[in-house]
């Protein structure tokens, strides 16, 4: 796991490529890849507005682009950075890719009291913690971390 320093920076690179992820017309979440020696190796924001592909979540694309980058039998060395706690959809994925740790900035209970019952964002209430512990192998979380900070790009965005 990464250093508690680290991961504070680290969060804040996630928050930024969400707010990024907005201004480029998209849903505000944001992720990274960071490598055991504690480099950023990848982005990727959202893309579900842009590319018009529901399945564009922020760490959806972040596993695509690791799984073409990188060796996969090192993918559990490193750890997924993202501006919130993945959803059901992307914890899979981050299990199946074999990315070993996730660190998140917004909870998912956070950001559905931001969103509400907004349609582009039908949260759901499922602790990406839950998912990995039905898993046959380990994925380390930490998260909330800088929770108020994360949940800045979404104020304003979901509801006029």
């Amino acid at each position: 796991m990464i250093a508690a320093a680290a991961t504070e920076d680290h969060v804040r690179r996630a928050i930024q490529v969400s707010v990024d992820a907005r201004a480029h017309g998209n849903h505000p979440f944001g992720a990274i890849l960071v490598a055991p020696d504690g480099t950023i190796s990848l982005e990727a924001e959202n893309t579900v507005v842009t590319e018009n592909d529901i399945t564009g979540h922020a760490e959806t694309n972040l596993v695509r682009k690791a799984w073409e980058a990188i060796p996969h039998a090192e993918l559990p060395g490193y750890t997924l950075v993202t501006s919130c706690e993945p959803c059901a959809m992307c914890s899979g994925a981050i299990y199946w890719a074999g990315i070993g740790a996730v660190v998140y900035g917004l909870s998912e209970q956070g950001l559905r009291t931001l969103t509400g019952d907004h349609p582009e964002n039908p949260t759901l209430d499922h602790p990406c913690r839950l998912i990995f512990a039905d898993g046959s192998r380990e994925v380390t979380v930490l998260g909330p971390v800088l929770e108020d900070e994360a949940a800045d790009p979404h104020r304003g965005f979901w509801h006029d």
